[in-house]
């Protein structure tokens, strides 16, 4: 194996954010979009877990975790200085992606499957969820970003999620009393950083042609 392959989808927040990573970083990699409900066999035989996204490096390393391909990418390459830069932006990195991936994620995933979870009301799992938006406007009230005065690792490892959030309700969003964290995610989702790295393709079977990330050419 001579070239890098993601294994992603599109609308994965987790995949969306090691793309970002990828991108920014300046690394190609083969990409290869997956459904869901029909995964691959070559992504299951690649990692137990079996969930995007998925990172098989040159050299046969597998990265399943996507603060991991985030890492990955940028400590080989970080041109725009997304790496904590000192041990405080380091220990606020960690922890704002603790929260958002072990607490956050739990009542997101809650609010918009309300249905599947019947033990608690759609009000109750947004307003858990909404702590964590409190502590967000917290610091964007500091800062422009979350860490600093400009766009660093946990901001991009955050927004995808807190897009997925804002659209469960939009309407309900854009009036809530987080006007820090609505212009920080609007800002983010109008982006040229973000809309390049949503294209959208094909879903991948093996014998496909090799599709290149970030310089994908064959779009749908």
């Amino acid at each position: 194996m001579t070239q890098h392959i993601l294994y992603s989808f599109r609308r994965c927040p987790y995949a969306i954010r090691a793309r970002i990573a990828i991108l920014t970083s300046g690394i190609n990699v083969e990409i290869r979009e997956i459904t869901l409900k029909d995964k691959p066999s070559a992504l299951m035989r690649s990692s137990s877990k079996a969930t995007v996204p998925v990172l098989i490096t040159a050299d046969e390393r597998i990265i399943d975790e996507s603060i991991d391909i985030m890492n990955w990418a940028l400590k080989q390459s970080d041109p725009e200085k997304w790496l904590p830069s000192d041990t405080k932006e380091e220990q606020l990195t960690s922890e704002l992606t603790n929260n958002n991936d072990h607490i956050f994620k739990h009542f997101l995933d809650r609010y918009k499957y309300s249905d599947r979870y019947p033990e608690n009301s759609e009000l109750y799992y947004r307003q858990q969820a909404e702590l964590t938006l409190i502590n967000l406007e917290h610091h964007l009230t500091h800062n422009t970003y979350l860490v600093s005065n400009r766009l660093t690792m946990v901001d991009v490892a955050l927004l995808p999620f807190i897009r997925q959030f804002a659209f469960v309700n939009k309407a309900w969003f854009d009036e809530a009393p987080y006007p820090k964290v609505q212009a920080w995610l609007e800002q983010f989702i109008t982006s040229e950083l973000f809309n390049s790295s949503m294209v959208k393709l094909a879903p991948w079977q093996q014998g496909d042609d090799v599709i290149y990330f970030p310089e994908s050419s064959k779009v749908i």
